[in-house]
């Protein structure tokens, strides 16, 4: 968890909008009215059940999605607009960590070239050996060995693979990272390796992160400030701490009666919320109720 003094806002979302076309003309709101601000050096946790928006959300951010209402501002400037050297200045300094490490590194890449590939996209280190020492460099901070950039992705376990993922992100050197889920796809064993690394780097780098995850213990041992996504609305918000010891709303309430607890006696007697859900779709008359279900 970052130790941020420095009240900044590096980035700035507001009445944040993203839906897709359904069938019979209708609409469906995956991100609708999103709004909050991070803070420089600060990680930001987005939090929620699968479906309710997070990823669509980090996505629309970063520019993958093209935003449906709302603007991004990053830096005070609104880069839902930005286009030219403007645009290429905000790709450079905000990056993503994808969920999947296996789908999201090329299979006929070496993992050199997709490190390098942001630095040619970016003309940074034109020098080929610059270039090279530079990927070493990266690879040795995600603590893989500089041997490792001449081989292919489907040599790595999955943890070495979102290390590569990692290093890909930093190659640009950026100031904001989007940590789509970063550690869901990985054995348990190593998902904390992962996420100390995560911090390390933050402290090292003066990083800014955006992480989104539905792991509730692990968002609040990384996290200063956590939101709880919900049908693609954030319903609360709240510093991890106070977050954690009083929730306010009852879906974040639901949320924390499941998580596990290491003691079978206690996990037994225990009682998990159900929650009451229903999906709203725009251009559309009826509301579509589903069953009460346990997070």
């Amino acid at each position: 968890m970052a130790d941020n003094d420095n009240q900044e806002i590096l980035l700035h979302v507001e009445h944040l909008k993203k839906y897709f076309p359904v069938r019979n003309k209708e609409t469906l709101m995956a991100v609708d009215d999103v709004s909050f601000d991070i803070c420089k050096g600060e990680t930001m946790g987005l939090v929620g059940e699968s479906g309710c928006g997070k990823t669509t959300c980090g996505r629309t951010i970063i520019g993958l999605y093209r935003a449906t209402g709302g603007c991004v501002e990053y830096k005070g400037k609104n880069v839902t607009k930005l286009d030219g050297k403007d645009k290429q200045w905000f790709k450079k300094n905000a990056q993503m960590i994808f969920q999947d490490p296996y789908a999201s590194l090329d299979p006929r890449m070496t993992v050199g070239d997709i490190i390098a590939e942001g630095m040619a996209n970016f003309n940074l280190y034109p020098n080929p050996k610059e270039r090279e020492k530079r990927v070493q460099e990266l690879l040795a901070l995600v603590g893989l060995n500089k041997e490792h950039a001449g081989r292919f992705p489907h040599e790595f376990s999955g943890g070495q693979r979102q290390r590569i993922g990692i290093a890909r992100a930093l190659a640009v050197a950026p100031e904001f990272i989007i940590c789509d889920e970063p550690i869901s796809a990985l054995d348990v064993s190593i998902q904390a390796q992962v996420v100390n690394l995560l911090m390390k780097l933050q402290r090292e780098l003066k990083l800014t992160y955006l992480f989104i995850a539905h792991d509730l213990s692990m968002v609040k041992h990384i996290s200063d400030k956590v939101g709880v996504m919900y049908m693609g609305r954030i319903v609360e918000m709240a510093a991890s701490d106070e977050l954690y010891s009083n929730p306010m709303h009852p879906y974040t309430k639901a949320l924390l009666s499941a998580i596990p607890v290491p003691d079978p006696e206690i996990e037994r007697g225990k009682t998990v919320l159900p929650i009451e859900r229903s999906i709203n779709c725009r251009n559309c008359s009826k509301k579509h109720k589903l069953n009460p279900v346990s997070p």
